[in-house]
């Protein structure tokens, strides 16, 4: 019988701290250890189950490159097993060796150019289904791709693309196209999968590994409204011209839509529920079913532009009804100062604006979510009614609500457990779904 594992070997540190991790397997009496050529600090290492945790760089990556080795052990211990051939340890050892280079053949093979192989990559996402909106943002990666090759003034071959070149890249993001962290992150997932679909649906090789490819997602702070905040958006006086723009952001903070939902909204997608209306709709973005519980004031929305239009309410593109936002939320009054926190040429750069000028339509869904948690809606079931597939992602909400947790702790420590006055409302959730989640 063969077992594996992977341990830290704490014993080995180098200059950083990072120290290497090991394969060591046991089987038929012997054992064996090898190296596995990655390193990690033991704040990114979960010894117990034997795999690398956050915040350890490409960590997807990492953890399929563990398991691939032991797959590849596995098969071939399987396989002399099955041969009747002795198990040795360097029998084992040579199934992690990288598989020899084929011989070079008579004729030499036509380079194959990277943004050509780019170009098939995309036309193979478009012929598998995938979404308009995400093709968009993958052909981006293909741009930036050709203005790097006219900084070169050469065109790259796929051979060229190695770890070396693709940190030349990165650079030129940041420092020519002046990107920010999380546009750059954006740019090198599209990456990844592009090297992936090179080397396992093409069955090409590359010269970089997509695990070596590490890069960390800048943290960012979600902007959304408060209760005040929201109230004072309802009544502002506005031109006739902004009403519309505003009624649409108002019924995506009460239902949480995004604005691609927004524009596809039809009557067929309102049906009736135990005497009232809901939403049944499939979200563009992911193609997941929500059914969303209208509340009165969305229910009045809709009333008010019935029967006007092909689609429930008035909504144009995403870029004109931002900018439009900004102006809406300037006339109400939001004013205070927010810290936005950049990179900048790998410097933290700070800086305050005005809170009208970082609202958007998304800002809307934001809203929805932590208004939605202070009210005591459960996180599962926020999950349900966002669409989320991973209850992680609803999470990220509920680090951000600052102001329930100062009221829970300010009812525990200095209220003894009663409700504080001024304390959190009431219950009376913005939205529920049809049947409570188990």
């Amino acid at each position: 019988m063969l077992t594996i594992q992977f341990d830290r070997r704490a014993d080995r540190p180098d200059a950083a701290g990072r120290c290497p991790i090991h394969l060591r397997a046991y089987f038929d009496g012997l054992r064996l250890r090898v190296a596995t050529r990655e390193k990690c600090l033991s704040t990114e290492w979960n010894a117990e189950k034997g795999k690398f945790k956050k915040p350890f760089p490409g960590l997807t990556e990492a953890n399929e490159y563990l398991e691939m080795l032991t797959e590849r052990m596995q098969a071939r211990y399987r396989q002399l097993r099955s041969a009747g051939a002795a198990v040795t340890v360097e029998a084992l050892k040579a199934a992690l060796a990288p598989p020899a280079a084929a011989a070079p053949k008579a004729e030499e093979p036509a380079p194959i150019m990277l943004t050509d192989l780019y170009a098939d990559y995309q036309a193979a996402l478009k012929a598998r289904g995938n979404l308009a909106q995400s093709l968009v943002s993958v052909a981006t990666t293909l741009t930036h791709l050709n203005g790097f090759e006219k900084v070169l003034r050469r065109q790259l071959l796929l051979s060229d693309y190695d770890l070396a070149l693709h940190d030349k890249f990165l650079a030129y993001l940041r420092e020519k196209k002046k990107l920010g962290q999380n546009t750059v992150c954006k740019t090198v997932k599209h990456l990844k999968a592009f090297l992936r679909y090179v080397r396992e649906d093409r069955r090409m090789p590359v010269a970089v590994e997509a695990r070596e490819m590490k890069i960390r997602w800048a943290e960012v702070e979600k902007v959304y409204l408060s209760a005040a905040e929201l109230a004072l958006l309802e009544k502002a006086l506005l031109p006739s011209a902004l009403v519309a723009t505003r009624d649409a952001f108002l019924f995506c903070c009460y239902t949480g839509l995004r604005h691609s939902d927004l524009t596809e909204l039809s009557q067929a997608n309102v049906q009736t529920w135990d005497g009232s209306r809901i939403l049944r709709l499939t979200q563009t973005k992911t193609r997941t079913a929500v059914s969303i519980y209208l509340t009165p004031p969305a229910a009045a929305l809709l009333d008010k532009y019935d029967g006007t239009r092909a689609h429930l309410l008035p909504a144009t593109s995403n870029q004109v009804m931002n900018r439009n936002l900004k102006r809406i939320a300037q006339l109400a009054g939001l004013r205070d100062l927010v810290e936005v926190v950049t990179i900048e040429e790998g410097k933290v750069v700070k800086r305050q604006q005005p809170k009208h000028e970082l609202v958007s339509m998304h800002t809307a869904r934001h809203t929805f979510a932590v208004l939605s948690l202070m009210r005591g809606l459960p996180v599962a079931v926020l999950q349900k009614v966002l669409g989320h597939a991973k209850i992680q992602t609803t999470m990220l909400y509920a680090k951000i609500v600052e102001d329930f947790q100062h009221q829970e702790m300010r009812r525990i420590w200095e209220f003894g457990g009663a409700a504080a006055p001024g304390g959190a409302p009431a219950a009376n959730p913005v939205c529920v779904i049809e049947a409570a989640v188990a």
